[in-house]
């Protein structure tokens, strides 16, 4: 729950710092703390996503499961995550057009890292099949 707060706080320090530097009209600072700031956020929270890879590693080792699978799983995860990332950078710094093509390409890209997925669950289906 701390966490939570932490990051609140850096997001309400760099929103305000934004607001008095788009008001100053200094053009192009404010992207710079918006993204500076999310970043550090980005870091912030990177050892609780490690924290959650090793628990279904574990738990994949337990299970006896293909960690290909595990990992192209979380490779979609990431690529989602990063993805709206860049879109909002995007979008803050006025650019809908490009943050939307950011957000297909990431489509695009998970589209193709489930492809084996998806193949592994069309034979397993075939193979119950009579």
């Amino acid at each position: 729950m701390e966490g939570l707060f932490v990051i609140l706080g850096l997001a309400l320090v760099a929103t305000v710092m934004i607001v008095f530097i788009q008001e100053s009209r200094i053009p192009g600072v404010g992207i710079m703390v918006s993204v500076f700031a999310g970043a550090i956020i980005f870091l912030y929270i990177l050892p609780k996503i490690t924290q959650v890879i090793t628990v279904f590693d574990e738990l994949a080792s337990r299970a006896s499961l293909n960690k290909f699978y595990l990992a192209t799983i979380f490779k979609i995860i990431g690529i989602a995550y990063i993805a709206e990332f860049g879109a909002q950078i995007c979008r803050d710094a006025g650019q809908s057009a490009i943050a939307t093509k950011v957000e297909f390409a990431a489509k695009v890209l998970v589209m193709v890292l489930a492809v084996p997925i998806i193949a592994a669950i069309l034979e397993s289906v075939v193979r119950l099949l009579p």
